[in-house]
């Protein structure tokens, strides 16, 4: 009995468009990452596919979208190791080093014909609406909807992956955490320049992008817990069976003829399945029912994770 593999970022999104041969290049290219750079690109590129498709982008804007998401960390292959997978807190310098990684990815993309109409996915997956991002402290006016989305995407997968420098972070905090990403700074410094005053209205990100992430989670908090369910209808036939096995072989320890024992027995071996054995059952039993256990309480933190995630503001 094998329980359905439930994954956040499925890739059935970008199977729907087909993307294996216009991303085969792009794709190839991420080889030379490191695994966690390049599993991250992988999810926030399958994120950003489905935050199009929720926010209703055209297939096209989509397909590029996506393609800019798989590349939006290529530059980090030339970010020193030290740096790049640095276990704790960068300092100050270090930090401007890995800020880096965008300009980079960059001018890889620019000087590669296949990969210039990418460009902006490594370029501007940090900026941020109000001015606060890097490279370049673009604004919400100058910064294109791809990088809005990518950003949003990348800033949720950053903090809810395990990373080899921070310990994992569920997803309520994680959205929370956007969420506040979309407010503005409680004590912004004005200049009396009205464009300026503009973008202290605003926040690092996009609210209408970081509402399409929510219902994305909601969805699929939703449809794991209808793929635990199912997992568990079939763990419950599979209960039955073995807890009717071991009826039979407390029938058979409690029979005083062996012509009884014999008949006990041979109804034990009929409910049988797989690898199990009259000597086995007994540990598979107890594996099934601590496996059931554990499940519910699965569906049940899942639940109030849903309800919280309903109740969470922009």
């Amino acid at each position: 009995m094998k329980e359905v593999a439930f994954d956040f970022y499925s890739p059935l999104s970008l199977k729907s468009y087909n993307l294996d041969q216009t991303m085969q290049y792009q794709l190839n290219i991420l080889g030379s990452l490191d695994v966690f750079t390049r599993t991250h690109c992988e999810h926030v590129a399958n994120l950003t596919c489905r935050l199009c498709e929720r926010l209703h982008c055209k297939r096209g804007f989509t397909e590029y979208c996506t393609i800019c998401a798989y590349l939006h960390d290529i530059g980090k292959q030339f970010i020193p190791s030290e740096v790049l997978q640095k276990p704790g807190k960068l300092t100050d310098e270090e930090y401007e080093i890995m800020k880096t990684h965008t300009t980079i990815g960059y001018d890889i993309c620019m000087h590669d014909l296949k990969l210039r109409p990418y460009a902006a996915g490594p370029i501007y997956h940090h900026e941020a609406l109000n001015g606060s991002g890097y490279p370049k402290g673009l604004t919400k006016k100058d910064i294109p909807y791809e990088g809005q989305i990518i950003r949003v995407a990348d800033e949720f997968d950053a903090i809810v992956s395990k990373r080899q420098y921070k310990s994992h972070i569920g997803i309520v905090d994680t959205l929370k955490i956007l969420i506040e990403n979309t407010k503005p700074f409680e004590s912004p410094k004005l200049d009396a320049i009205s464009e300026v005053a503009e973008n202290a209205k605003l926040g690092k990100n996009n609210p209408i992008i970081v509402k399409a992430l929510i219902s994305v989670v909601i969805e699929d908090t939703e449809y794991e817990i209808y793929c635990i369910s199912k997992y568990l209808e079939s763990l419950k036939e599979n209960l039955k069976r073995l807890q009717t096995i071991r009826q039979y072989e407390e029938k058979m320890e409690k029979a005083k003829s062996e012509k009884k024992k014999q008949y006990f027995l041979e109804g034990m071996k009929l409910f049988l399945d797989g690898n199990e054995t009259v000597e086995n059952y007994g540990n598979i039993l107890k594996e099934y029912e601590e496996t059931f256990e554990q499940k519910e309480k699965q569906i049940d933190h899942l639940r109030e994770e849903i309800k919280i995630i309903k109740k969470l503001k922009l």
